[in-house]
C-alpha cells in the first residue's frame, strides 16, 4: 500500500513539473525591467555578452552602452542560461 502511494505521489510531482516546464511557468524573470521607458512592439536587437548571468538593470546598462539608446529600448536577462538580450522598437 505504501509503495503505491509513493508511486502515485512521484508520478503526480513529475506531471506537475513537466506541465510547468512546458507552459513556461518556471521562467522567473519573464517580465523584465524596462530599459528607459520600454517600447511596444519590440524586436530582438542583439545580445550583450558582458552582462550574461547578471541582473536586468546591469543588462540594460550594457545594452545602452554597447548599442546606444536609441535604438535600445528594452533589455532583459532571459532563458535558463541567463543571457542578456537587447531589444529595439519594432
Amino acid at each position: 500500500m505504501a509503495k503505491n502511494l509513493i508511486n502515485i505521489v512521484s508520478f503526480t510531482v513529475l506531471l506537475v513539473v513537466l506541465l510547468m516546464a512546458s507552459t513556461g511557468i518556471i521562467k522567473t524573470e519573464a517580465q523584465g525591467v524596462p530599459c528607459t521607458a520600454g517600447c511596444s512592439p519590440r524586436a530582438f536587437l542583439d545580445e550583450c555578452p558582458a552582462a550574461h548571468g547578471t541582473t536586468d538593470a546591469i543588462c540594460c546598462s550594457c545594452c545602452k552602452s554597447t548599442y546606444g539608446s536609441p535604438p535600445v529600448c528594452f533589455a532583459i536577462i532571459e532563458g535558463t542560461d541567463r543571457h542578456c538580450h537587447c531589444y529595439k522598437q519594432a
